[in-house]
């Protein structure tokens, strides 16, 4: 609850949050900052302003690269770049997002998602096109849909006066689209643009930041269950189906990824998918459980055992515990992202783990669990301040594998890490 008194040219505000009494005092021209206070404290959904707001950095961003209009692709899977915009998730069909230089921004929906849009979108200009429908291509005969020229004369007037078009989402893109776009506007030059909300995406906001860690507490909780029920004989989809429980009842809007319960075998895998394997006793299990709050993702990795582990495993795992540790303390606000890597190669090596690795330490986190930036031997940017990662440590060998990972914020002294919890052996007697 919030008490607001105004005083002359002042005004105080006093939260009675349930964590204690805070009064902030603001002057008119910090209208900016009275915003933000009120979500500082804490909101765990991304405020309409924050759209807004991003709309206006896209379209400076627009005019410094002299493009005249954006078109940004999202499907049900590949969601972030247009809910990023319009806080719109597809369902079944894709989705798009036109931002011209100046004025409204569009979004792009398919036949059935007209009502849904309505009452989801924080963009409220919105318009149907077939080319977003379904890909098994449903007929809709009877029902008024619109034409790109539609759309490119309701966002910009005279659409020969387009000469540069973005486009975000590029390797989503289906060839329907790209096509009707270029035949819509023939001598446009069509220039691939996702750099620019990959940019806008890597510094998170203090709302983005409190979305992440809410993500993370719930799948602390998802994962903290699984390690209570957990037994031999259960499937790894069964262990799911406690992961999913837990997270639903707890807050999350959907899962951050497919979670991982990956036993035997099936732990060496670096991306997969649960099956009806029965665990036993004595073998490795990947645990990665991730929720999603407000469209934010988050993952918490790691491997367990019911019983112990064999020698051989309980050296990787030990290497691969110190190497995740090692990790978040080379991360700090500054440091060269390939330094990190490069770091992280040499201690791998030094451990005798270096042939056990498969892909660099960590890469961003946000709308989509795994997202741009990566940290890789190959990265050529310097780590800023609010850029969230997880330090994600896979390790594998022919008979099994296992992942420590969690997310982290980039601060200028070092990390603040999302979980902070299970950083030992995990051995559970059943």
């Amino acid at each position: 609850m919030f008490l607001i008194s105004s005083k002359g040219a002042s005004i105080d505000i006093l939260s009675t949050a349930k964590s204690g009494y805070f009064l902030f005092k603001f002057l008119p021209e910090h209208s900016y900052l009275i915003k933000m206070s009120f979500c500082l404290m804490y909101s765990k959904e991304i405020p309409e302003w924050e759209f807004k707001e991003r709309i206006k950095r896209l379209q400076r961003e627009l005019k410094t690269r002299n493009l005249d209009v954006v078109l940004v692709h999202s499907n049900e899977a590949e969601f972030a770049n247009v809910r990023y915009l319009a806080d719109y998730w597809p369902a079944f069909e894709s989705a798009g997002v036109v931002v011209p230089i100046d004025g409204e921004p569009i979004l792009l929906v398919g036949p059935e998602s007209e009502e849904y849009a309505r009452d989801r979108s924080k963009i409220k200009k919105i318009m149907k096109l077939l080319e977003y429908r379904e890909s098994a291509e449903p007929e809709y005969p009877g029902v008024k849909v619109y034409s790109f020229k539609d759309v490119f004369e309701e966002a910009v007037g005279d659409i020969k006066k387009i000469k540069r078009v973005g486009i975000i989402g590029y390797a989503i893109m289906p060839f329907i689209i790209y096509e009707s776009l270029r035949k819509t506007l023939p001598e446009a030059e069509l220039i691939k643009a996702d750099d620019i909300l990959k940019n806008l995406r890597a510094v998170k906001s203090e709302n983005e930041i409190a979305c992440l860690k809410e993500a993370s507490r719930v799948s602390e909780i998802a994962i903290e269950k699984v390690m209570e029920e957990i037994r031999p004989g259960m499937t790894e989809l069964q262990v799911v189906g406690i992961a999913q429980r837990a997270m639903y009842e707890n807050g999350a809007e959907y899962e951050g990824h497919p979670l991982y319960v990956l036993s035997g075998k099936n732990s060496r895998h670096a991306i997969s998918r649960p099956t009806h394997k029965k665990i036993r006793e004595g073998e490795l299990i990947q645990l990665n459980i991730g929720a999603r709050v407000s469209g934010y993702s988050s993952s918490i990795g790691r491997p367990i055992c019911l019983g112990k582990m064999s020698p051989k495993m309980k050296m990787l795992v030990e290497a691969g515990l110190e190497l995740h540790i090692e990790t978040k303390e080379l991360l700090k606000a500054g440091v060269p992202a390939k330094e990190v890597a490069e770091n992280f190669i040499k201690r791998a090596e030094r451990k005798g783990v270096g042939q056990n690795i498969l892909y660099g330490p960590c890469h961003g986190i946000g709308l989509m669990e795994c997202e741009p930036p990566w940290i890789e031997l190959t990265s050529n940017y310097d780590l800023k301040e609010n850029m969230t990662f997880q330090v994600d440590t896979f390790l594998y060998t022919e008979d099994f594998g296992l992942r420590w990972e969690d997310g982290v914020r980039v601060t200028k002294h070092g990390v603040e890490a999302f979980c902070t919890k299970w950083e030992e052996i995990l051995e559970f007697a059943r």
